[in-house]
């Protein structure tokens, strides 16, 4: 197998069936060769070491598993993974796609996002339309929160999902071109390498949520463009094992509004 030339980023925490469905669309959505590291955030199922047994025979994609030595947060793990790039030469490109383990990319949705981040060298994150399980388009490209909108719907969202804030916050201008927008969910981000690096990457003082939100706003502070793409379409079974964890997660939601908003 040659070089790769597209490393693929993801964070595990026992992804189950997921992994295996996310690994084998890659090749629908990309005609490249890739190099996919699993940060995996403390995985207790064997899923990702068995997508590392199932794929290592694979002739297009290389899988290789990145223990991040506990449940360090979504952001760090990435951070981690990337690092990791810089120190395995020839595996780092003008772009990184960084992606949920519960994405299924359709046909030839990363190389649309590629030929995009060509379209626009001032982008610095990409992102594609994001298809949810009943077929609805989820609000993937807005605006950057303002502080009402933003604790509102953080507080409020959990308990009451039709709040008038929620609806405000979730609000797009356009889900049918190509544009710019404040920020991209980080369901499915391809980064260019530059601007990502610029910017230090992901604070990793967000465990989880709204960390793709400040990645977008600091992006565009720094001169770079957040540039959603819906030609380039994945689905996304979304909150797979966050809705397990509500403990963890309610109160790492509302940490995360706060900080962003402070």
């Amino acid at each position: 197998m040659s070089t790769p030339k597209l490393a693929i980023v993801t964070v595990t925490y026992s992804p189950g069936q997921f992994l295996q469905q996310f690994l084998e669309s890659i090749a629908r959505g990309t005609g490249l060769p890739t190099h996919v590291i699993m940060a995996d955030n403390g995985s207790i199922d064997g899923a990702p070491e068995a997508a590392v047994e199932m794929f290592a025979d694979h002739p297009t994609m290389q899988v290789e598993l990145l223990r991040t030595g506990g449940n360090i947060g979504y952001g760090s793990a990435i951070n981690m993974a990337i690092s990791k790039l810089r120190e395995e030469r020839g595996l780092l490109s003008d772009f990184i796609l960084i992606s949920n383990p519960d994405v299924v990319f359709k046909d030839c949705a990363i190389d649309e996002l590629l030929a995009a981040g060509e379209r626009w060298p001032k982008a610095g994150s990409l992102g594609p339309l994001i298809r949810e399980p009943d077929g609805g388009i989820y609000p993937s490209a807005r605006n950057i929160p303002q502080i009402k909108n933003g604790i509102a719907h953080a507080v409020l969202a959990p308990v009451w999902k039709n709040n008038p804030w929620t609806k405000s916050y979730l609000d797009n201008e356009d889900m049918s071109s190509e544009r710019p927008a404040g920020w991209l969910s980080g369901a499915c981000l391809l980064v260019r390498r530059d601007a990502f690096e610029e910017i230090g990457g992901f604070d990793e003082g967000y465990f989880m949520y709204m960390e793709d939100v400040d990645l977008g706003d600091r992006l565009g502070t720094a001169g770079w463009k957040n540039i959603f793409v819906p030609t380039a379409e994945i689905g996304h079974a979304q909150g797979h094992s966050t809705e397990s964890h509500p403990e963890i997660t309610l109160v790492a939601h509302h940490e995360s509004a706060y900080k962003f908003q402070a």
